[in-house]
């Protein structure tokens, strides 16, 4: 709701009626903001953190109270005087009328207008329609997570259908996310190692999951999203899905047939898998890097034919030099002997550029941060982890004089 100009009382009334349908349901549910994202530990974007035990007794209590609320609606069902009623509908006005005023399970807390004002600027700072929804995806991606892995979940069920999955998959290819496609439209996503993200709902089209919410009173709710009343060459997603979609008016068998294909898709070597090195994944997506390749490649041939096509601009070398003990980072770092590594800023402190994040990211994801006009708009978690690596790198870089290379470690221990 914030990144699409809602107001606090548009969103807080969009909230009371999700928790009333989320309640009627009988399942524990949890309503977060997008503003926690700025909020959230740099662990999340590690693939190895551990899932906290869940109390055996908190389970067993949730399924007793299911239990006894579906025996509550089915005792409604069979009585002479509802007789005549949808039983979907007795067993949600049996559940509507156990509400109480208690607080949520979430700890769901008012609006932060501080952190709403730092996420609309974040936004902001995105040029084109594209980047804006690759990043919304990649930020919600990160909030679930946590939240699964706070709460002691290991899988995350997610609710993309058939017709949503092959317009993904047409629009991953036009994005460059080519090499991660059997991640992002696959049954099982395992890029974030102790987090399982599924997709049971993938077998369906939208026409068939619609049809059956018509069927059985299932109820919904309409959430305006980025891409609400936008013409169709807005955003590269918004063309794949009108050119899917009037394709398939045509032509039936056509998202079967893209759904199909994505089925084929595999990974190579668990590049994907939770065993991958964290130095080797997005920093954002979390999926394999894709331009660590030879110079002879279409990647390497993009960059250079990038590089030449921008205005170069002569500068003196005195331009860029720092002197010592002068750090260009925001805070005051006198200690930090800035300036001594080739006139560089060395200091651990300094906040990361653009041009530093590149080489943390994927190619997909690369577009998205060269489409935004500064990267320190980015939530903290996401600066801190680009810190942690980029030092690593850097000390790594220090010591590979004194390191064997991996060819011959491998050989010593065959030898030993």
């Amino acid at each position: 709701g914030c990144v699409t100009g809602q107001s606090a009382e548009e969103r807080q009334r969009t909230s009371t009626q999700l928790e009333l349908i989320f309640r009627a349901t009988g399942y524990p549910f949890f309503i977060v903001h997008l503003e926690q994202v700025f909020c959230l530990p740099g662990a999340v974007l590690e693939a190895t953190c551990s899932v906290p035990v869940r109390s055996e007794g908190d389970y067993k209590a949730a399924v007793n109270r299911f239990i006894e609320s579906s025996r509550a609606a089915s005792s409604n069902t069979t009585s002479g005087e509802d007789q005549d009623q949808d039983p979907s509908v007795l067993k949600t006005q049996c559940l509507l009328s156990q509400l109480d005023t208690q607080d949520l399970p979430s700890g769901l807390l008012p609006f932060d207008r501080q952190l709403t004002g730092v996420l609309q600027k974040l936004f902001d700072a995105v040029k084109t329609l594209t980047a804006k929804e690759d990043l919304l995806h990649t930020l919600r991606q990160h909030l679930i997570v946590h939240t699964a892995r706070t709460h002691g979940y290991s899988k995350v069920m997610m609710g993309d259908s058939c017709s949503r999955l092959a317009v993904k998959l047409l629009s991953s290819i036009c994005q460059g996310r080519g090499a991660s496609l059997a991640a992002d439209t696959g049954f099982c996503d395992l890029r974030y190692g102790d987090i399982g993200i599924v997709r049971p709902m993938r077998d369906y089209s939208s026409k068939e999951i619609a049809f059956y919410n018509r069927m059985f009173g299932v109820p919904s709710l309409f959430i305006p999203g980025l891409d609400t009343k936008t013409p169709d060459k807005a955003s590269i997603q918004r063309l794949t899905e009108s050119f899917v979609t009037r394709l398939q008016a045509d032509f039936p068998s056509t998202v079967s047939t893209i759904y199909r294909t994505s089925e084929k898709l595999q990974t190579s070597g668990g590049t994907h898998s939770a065993d991958a090195e964290p130095a080797g994944k997005c920093l954002l997506c979390m999926c394999a890097l894709d331009t660590k390749l030879e110079e002879a490649s279409a990647f390497h041939a993009t960059l250079v034919s990038e590089k030449l096509s921008q205005k170069q601009i002569t500068k003196s070398p005195a331009a860029d030099w720092v002197p010592d003990g002068q750090c260009c980072s925001r805070i005051d770092a006198q200690n930090h002997n800035c300036g001594s590594s080739g006139g560089r800023c060395s200091s651990s402190d300094r906040t990361p550029t653009s041009t530093d994040l590149k080489s943390l990211l994927c190619y997909s994801c690369r577009l998205t941060i060269q489409d935004m006009s500064a990267a320190e708009f980015l939530p903290p978690y996401i600066m801190a982890e680009a810190e942690r690596r980029m030092r690593r790198s850097q000390m790594e870089e220090e010591i590979a004089a004194f390191l064997l290379p991996e060819d011959d470690a491998e050989d010593r221990e065959e030898v030993s």
